[in-house]
């Protein structure tokens, strides 16, 4: 098996993209479903665990339906699209991995599903008893009722997020291309990259934000994302071509993301969060001592984004506004612009109150 094996990966997630599993016209390639379904029956009788994050909802529903542009033409569309199709997805899975004789389970979850502390610790006990059972749950975002406020926007990032709840140690992003590239594949002399050790400014660049297919709505920017959300939560996460028949017992050319190591549980939660509230920007001396694994201290602060309440996620950027921390806030954010720049001791009487130790603690902070 060319792919995270059994013996080294007791847990894997595999994504499907919409085009993969519908052909252009909308109907469902059930010979190449087949084929996965064989694949994952052979990992499953080799003792590995498998869950899958298959797309496809939107466009078989707006097949049955008619709709323009693959169902993507409104929000509106798309939630009625992915309302038809889901009976029809999940039908087909449970169709096609019964016929290898395991048990499918359906699971359909919002962005504030995995956001949540709360609901994220709920579907990872569902998703860990699941598959104990040796039942293979089949993820998707549930679209019917996501808004563009509260959706994930991509199965990547979900597929990566998913990994994370279930403590997977792989991840597989079935696709139309076969990794990263230096640049656009279509273009002349471009490289493909098969090994990434660490996500930089310089992998990022080579993104192409394109779906080929026109079906998806992830493109390759999507599938750093979700490297940098799995590699976090110390799961390895690969981009394969599902161009070809069984793509997960046949060895092909796909690009590798390593983790280094497993993050705690809750510091894995917080490196995935999608939906910071705000963001706090740090000057060149808070980042040295973030990066030393100390707090962050309202003097170190510059700036405050957004509209947060103490508890809620933020992020921390430095002063070329990358994002090098998430955590949680320990003050909201009219509080936290009042002490912004402050020293430590000034603070009870800016605030006419006893303050808190940090702007974020390092207990609930994780660097990225």
């Amino acid at each position: 098996m060319s792919l995270f094996p059994p013996e080294s990966c007791p847990r894997l997630i595999v994504k499907i993209g919409s085009a993969l599993l519908v052909d252009p016209d909308g109907g469902v390639r059930r010979d190449w479903l087949a084929g996965i379904a064989a694949d994952i029956a052979a990992r499953a009788r080799a003792g590995q665990q498998v869950a899958v994050v298959s797309s496809g909802a939107i466009a078989l529903g707006a097949r049955r339906l008619g709709l323009a542009k693959g169902g993507r033409a409104s929000l509106e569309d798309a939630q009625a699209a992915a309302a038809v199709g889901q009976i029809a997805l999940s039908q087909v899975w449970a169709e096609t991995l019964g016929a290898e004789e395991l048990t499918a389970a359906q699971i359909l979850v919002t962005l504030d599903d995995l956001e949540d502390r709360r609901r994220y610790l709920n579907a990872a006990a569902t998703l860990d008893r699941l598959l104990g059972l040796r039942v293979v749950p089949v993820l998707n975002e549930n679209d019917s009722v996501a808004t563009e406020e509260i959706r994930f926007g991509d199965n990547d990032r979900l597929a990566a997020r998913v990994a994370q709840a279930a403590g997977a140690q792989g991840v597989v992003l079935l696709s139309d291309v076969d990794g990263l590239y230096d640049r656009n594949p279509a273009l002349p002399d471009a490289q493909h990259i098969g090994r990434i050790q660490r996500i930089d400014g310089t992998i990022e660049a080579m993104a192409d934000r394109g779906s080929a297919s026109g079906m998806g709505s992830g493109g390759m920017v999507s599938k750093i994302a979700a490297a940098r959300i799995a590699n976090a939560a110390g799961a390895h996460l690969a981009i394969a071509s599902g161009r070809i028949d069984r793509p997960l017992s046949t060895a092909a050319r796909h690009t590798l993301f390593v983790a280094e190591k497993s993050a705690p549980a809750r510091k894995a939660w917080l490196a995935g969060g999608l939906t910071a509230r705000g963001t706090v920007h740090i000057d060149a001396g808070a980042v040295a001592a973030l990066r030393a694994g100390n707090s962050l201290l309202a003097a170190g602060a510059t700036r405050i984004e957004g509209s947060f309440a103490r508890g809620d996620l933020v992020a921390v950027a430095g002063p070329d506004g990358a994002v090098l921390a998430r955590g949680l806030a320990e003050y909201d954010a009219a509080d936290a612009v009042r002490i912004t720049g402050q020293r430590s001791g000034a603070l009870a009487e800016i605030l006419g109150y006893a303050p808190r130790g940090a702007l974020v603690h390092r207990n609930h902070m994780a660097m990225l």
